[in-house]
């Protein structure tokens, strides 16, 4: 694959076991013990996913995803023993694209690091083949998605997205005007089944709305009982 994973935690059982799952299914694996190798680790090894603990000495895994997303869309998967609501919206709020409760399933992790980095970094590719045949960017309004960089344009302004919110303003843009229901967005945007908790969405909507600026209601509209959709007029 030639991706690779930072793994940050502060119990090296945890770092092992991951390790070994992910080092078997081809990907290349840095590790860190606390928030400030973590930094040094972010800064010297460049990696395309991180896997980060909540818990950790020095710069906990809050702070230290805000220093990513300050300059940085890469994926962030959070693990964690705290399995509340609140704990997973506080992460999701603060840019990470998923949320692992300890304990957990090696294989599951590896499964959910498998999808982030395919539809991250395969989004834009026709199939996931011919990247010079596929479409390369999509216009709704003064709103211009860069399907290669990631990034998204209101006029000419860069804003940075996370990979969920990204995925999501791709659905939104792909079919502007259509209305899309909760479950639609949830399994496009976190490529998980729908549970029926809509916190997430309701979060990731806001902060959508909040990096377009001004009224970010005169894009991403509302519909009662229904969902959402992106206005393309």
């Amino acid at each position: 694959m030639g991706y690779k994973i930072l793994i940050a935690d502060d119990e090296a059982e945890i770092r092992d076991v991951l390790r070994l799952y992910l080092e078997k299914d081809g990907y290349e694996v840095t590790e860190a013990a606390d928030g400030v190798e973590t930094m040094a680790g972010l800064r010297q090894e460049k990696p395309d996913l991180v896997i980060l603990d909540i818990m950790m000495p020095g710069l906990d895994g809050y702070r230290v995803l805000r220093n990513i997303r300050e300059d940085n869309n890469i994926p962030v998967i959070l693990l964690s023993a705290k399995d509340t609501d609140a704990d997973k919206i506080l992460g999701l709020d603060l840019g990470a694209d998923d949320y692992i409760t300890k304990p957990f399933a090696p294989l599951e992790a590896v499964a959910r690091v498998n999808s982030h980095i395919r539809r991250f970094y395969s989004l834009g590719a026709a199939g996931g083949t011919d990247r010079d045949k596929a479409v390369r960017e999509l216009t709704v309004r003064d709103l211009r998605l860069d399907l290669e960089s990631c990034m998204l344009y209101r006029s000419e302004e860069e804003i940075e997205l996370t990979s969920v919110e990204f995925r999501i303003m791709k659905l939104f843009m792909e079919e502007p005007g259509k209305v899309f229901t909760k479950r639609q967005i949830y399994e496009q945007g976190w490529n998980e089944e729908y549970l029926l908790s809509d916190n997430n969405i309701m979060v990731c909507i806001s902060k959508l709305r909040g990096k377009l600026n001004r009224d970010g209601r005169e894009y991403i509209k509302t519909i009662r009982g229904l969902g959402y959709r992106l206005d393309k007029s």
